[in-house]
């Protein structure tokens, strides 16, 4: 496997320093290096956002979430990326239309301008900081821990982490967002490709899909249905599931910058109906990974089951493709959300464009090596993790939502300190300080719904008191 992992490892690499080469000799502007020029079609749309979207989490998170919580995590995951299609068609538009015409840098500095606040657009980006890095994290971690597996005792988890944050430094670096696009492009088909045979590969294991099925439901039937063996998929978790990931193309910048970069509306309408598309595709064969997993693995750890379900039960050179496949993920996922973050930074600043790109470009290594070091010390739930951060960032739906639809908002300067509170109260009780439950109800539900019903109800009493005032009149 070594000789076939180096020879289509030295191939991928050779692409990338291509890409980033040929970038970093086209002379850029802050808006052509921070948002690729805001050109993109519909094709190069569709894979960069699906490339941002599923990640290294999708590889190595889902299978692991299928063998151990069962059929529910299809509820999780793909119905509500389905969900997630028509929210993008629908809001996308009124975002697109309302972001171009102030001239978007980022989603803190959009909101800072809807609100009329610089506090709207530090809130803003606090709340991307602290989910996002987690987010970044798990990608990071998720292929070191796998490389550890191919490759055991040959380096610790933590250097094979900090080569994949050198790599993805020294390409965004070079070749800005167009350079991140064209490798996700290239992540995208090398993910769906490899994601595919592996799928096939177990399934065929197993016996095809129906004895699969029939297997898993006498050994564990209860990985066939909700709330599955551990009881995870109740109604509120998938509620809430859904509810964030349904959020974020809205919530987390390395994905509303996608569909502001797009070159008019319907380029983003082909990519978001694509993007239904490939998310089945996608998700479709991690299942057939998980259940092979639970018939073959049910008491393995996380890192044993895919070392063996990824590497050591498939032929090698499909092995070192998944290697590949896997650290392009990662790399190219990982890139995405730190590069946005550094977006982000130059959105709520304001002064000169070449110091403003300087800070950008310094803010970026500082977000990579930050999400480096809580890779270390991370934990190996991936999807866990990941559904934190869409949780997390979901909490800020309301306020953006408001500064999207409402022309108004800047009337409703609270609604950011308020938000800021739901983030701070979500964040301290992932450390256990406070319950993640109160009484019956889930914690982030439950601030989502006090913050939509703040929102809807300001809003209310403000056209109502308008109303008023023109009748009196």
């Amino acid at each position: 496997m070594l000789s076939t992992l180096l020879i289509v490892g030295t191939i991928y690499l050779a692409i990338l320093i291509t890409i980033s080469v040929r970038q970093s000799r086209i002379k850029k502007d802050a808006k052509d290096y921070l948002l690729a020029g805001s050109n993109i079609g519909s094709f190069f749309g569709l894979f960069t956002f699906a490339a941002t979207l599923f990640s290294t989490f999708t590889l190595l998170g889902m299978p692991d979430f299928f063998r151990v919580h069962g059929v529910g995590a299809w509820i999780f995951l793909a119905v509500a990326d389905a969900v997630m299609v028509f929210g993008v068609i629908w809001i996308g538009y009124y975002f697109r239309k309302k972001a171009l015409k102030q001239g978007y840098w980022g989603m803190a500095g959009f909101m800072r301008r809807c609100y009329n606040s610089p506090a709207a657009g530090l809130v803003t980006f606090f709340g991307a900081f602290i989910f996002l890095i987690p987010y970044v994290a798990i990608q990071i971690r998720g292929v070191a821990i796998f490389l550890d597996q191919a490759f055991p005792e040959a380096l610790p988890v933590w250097v094979w982490a900090t080569g994949m944050v050198a790599i993805m430094l020294l390409y965004s670096e070079l070749g800005g967002l167009k350079a991140i696009i064209y490798s996700d492009t290239l992540q995208g088909f090398i993910l769906l490709i490899v994601i595919w045979i592996v799928g096939i590969n177990c399934l065929s294991a197993t016996g095809g899909l129906e004895a699969t099925f029939k297997e898993v439901e006498v050994s564990n039937a209860a990985l066939l249905s909700t709330p599955g063996p551990n009881g995870l998929f109740t109604f509120q978790f998938l509620l809430g599931s859904m509810i964030a990931i349904v959020m974020i193309p809205f919530t987390q910048p390395q994905v509303s910058s996608r569909l502001a970069i797009m070159k008019d509306h319907r380029a983003m309408y082909r990519m978001a109906v694509g993007l239904g598309g490939f998310a089945i595709l996608i998700i479709l064969p991690t299942l057939f990974i998980g259940m092979y997993g639970a018939l073959n693995y049910p008491d393995a750890s996380t890192s044993d089951f895919l070392g063996a379900a990824l590497l050591r039960d498939q032929p090698e050179a499909l092995g070192a493709l998944v290697l590949i496949g896997l650290l392009a993920a990662a790399i190219s996922t990982a890139d995405s959300q730190v590069f946005s973050l550094g977006s982000e930074l130059r959105s709520i600043l304001r002064g000169e464009d070449k110091r403003l790109l300087r800070i950008a470009r310094t803010g970026i290594f500082f977000f990579a090596v930050t999400a480096l070091i809580f890779s270390i010390f991370s934990s190996d739930e991936l999807v866990l993790l990941a559904r934190t951060s869409f949780a997390g960032t979901a909490l800020m739906a309301p306020m953006i939502f408001t500064g999207i639809f409402y022309d108004r908002s800047a009337e409703l300067k609270w609604l950011p300190f308020v938000t800021l509170i739901a983030l701070l109260v979500f964040t301290v009780s992932q450390f256990k300080v406070i319950p993640s439950m109160i009484g019956i109800i889930r914690l982030d539900i439950m601030l989502l719904g006090i913050l939509s019903i703040l929102a809807l109800g300001a809003i209310w009493m403000q056209n109502r008191s308008a109303i008023q005032m023109e009748t009196g009149a």
